[in-house]
């Protein structure tokens, strides 16, 4: 009896175990490698699809089949012929020009199997790749539109093409503003710690001679000046802190978007270069060499007061104070300079590069006259070591 009820406890669980290895097979599905998936052809496509009207084309397509519900970023590509070879990114990236792009990939990412081309993204994008001046952009356009599809240790693949009729639009295209960061502490003009611009914070400058990422504005940036060791941080925005640079354990430990991170202090009171790089987010505190000369005022000239002197305010009290603001009203066709107080020996002109919130110039010695081409009352904020000229509209 004992070997009969042992045969049958054993036949019972070779039964339970090829069951449980059935079940196991049954929920860990095959995973499959799609090599394309479909894009459908929208009801719109033989019409002309107007890419001045700002508005969105939308588009569907069926989920790859991965062999399970696979979490799936999806994105849209454009072409001008169909042939999807050259990127524009790959364009961009080519320093010998010699990579011509046929296509765009649209930023917009989508989770589900549905999206919209936002048009004038599209319209930028098509100028890109086509280059056409403002006088010789064609009356319709056929546009060659595939989807994308990327899912987690999967490879890229492409859906089939869909032609769209267009009528383009001519877009000027420029490139992304250079960003920016704000220094603010102690050390920084008032000390104060505030936000008003000029007064408590004041902003990095561009590096001439340095290229900017087109599309994000990222790379090197700079301020020059005098660093008492009473401590300072730098700001992406005036008015918010989450986004900042502060100090590690030491100096020389520069830490990003740390809750707990300290004031930058230097080790001595001196002349100091700070470089951000917001490309590669690395920053960099070195001494200068030089000592720069001081000056007790500046002023700003002009049509605006018959090339007279407008004072600045020196942003700091201290004696090696070296940037300078003021609020000024300037009338388009106005034209500027900087220059010491009561003298025409050291003066900063040159020519202007436009950003969204106003403009900025690298002052060039007895250079030109600053051109004003829009009406409206201007923070000006000036640097006397670098020269660096910016006016942003209030």
């Amino acid at each position: 009896m004992k070997k009969i009820l042992k045969s049958t406890l054993l036949l019972l669980c070779g039964v339970c175990f090829l069951t449980a290895c059935s079940d196991d097979n049954d929920s860990n599905p095959t995973v499959l490698n799609p090599s394309t998936f479909t894009l459908n052809t929208p009801a719109y496509a033989a019409a002309n699809v107007d890419l001045a009207s700002g508005g969105e084309m939308p588009f569907t397509w069926s989920q790859p089949d991965y062999g399970f519900p696979a979490p799936v970023n999806y994105q849209l590509q454009a072409s001008l012929d169909g042939n999807f070879t050259h990127s524009l990114a790959e364009a961009e990236a080519d320093e010998t020009g010699a990579t011509k792009a046929d296509y765009a990939t649209l930023d917009a990412v989508f989770k589900e199997a549905k999206g919209t081309l936002n048009l004038t993204d599209l319209a930028k994008v098509l100028q890109q790749i086509a280059g056409w001046a403002e006088d010789a952009v064609p009356a319709t356009q056929p546009v060659y539109v595939r989807a994308t599809a990327a899912a987690p240790g999967t490879s890229t693949i492409f859906s089939n093409v869909v032609k769209i009729q267009t009528v383009p639009t001519y877009v000027e295209l420029s490139d992304a503003p250079i960003e920016l960061w704000w220094l603010i502490g102690s050390d920084i003009a008032d000390g104060s710690w505030g936000s008003d611009l000029g007064k408590s914070i004041i902003p990095m400058q561009p590096i001439e001679g340095e290229t900017y990422d087109k599309k994000t504005g990222q790379g090197k940036t700079q301020w020059v000046g005098y660093l008492a060791g009473g401590g300072f941080k730098l700001k992406q925005y005036p008015d918010s802190w989450d986004f900042q640079w502060g100090q590690g354990d030491a100096f020389g430990q520069f830490v990003k978007n740390d809750g707990g991170s300290r004031d930058i202090t230097v080790p001595s009171a001196g002349y100091y270069t700070v470089v951000l790089n917001t490309a590669t987010d690395e920053l960099e505190i070195t001494p200068c060499v030089d000592v720069p000369a001081a000056f007790s005022g500046m002023a700003i000239s002009g049509s605006f007061n018959d090339w007279g002197d407008t004072p600045m305010n020196a942003c700091s009290a201290s004696a090696d104070n070296h940037d300078w603001y003021v609020v000024q009203h300037l009338d388009e066709g106005a034209e500027i300079k900087i220059k010491q107080a009561d003298s025409w020996d050291y003066n900063r002109g040159g020519t202007f590069v436009t950003q969204p919130d106003g403009m900025y110039a690298f002052g060039v010695g007895n250079g030109d006259n600053l051109k004003i081409t829009e009406s409206a009352d201007y923070l000006i904020i000036f640097n006397d070591i670098t020269g660096f000229i910016r006016f942003i509209k209030q």
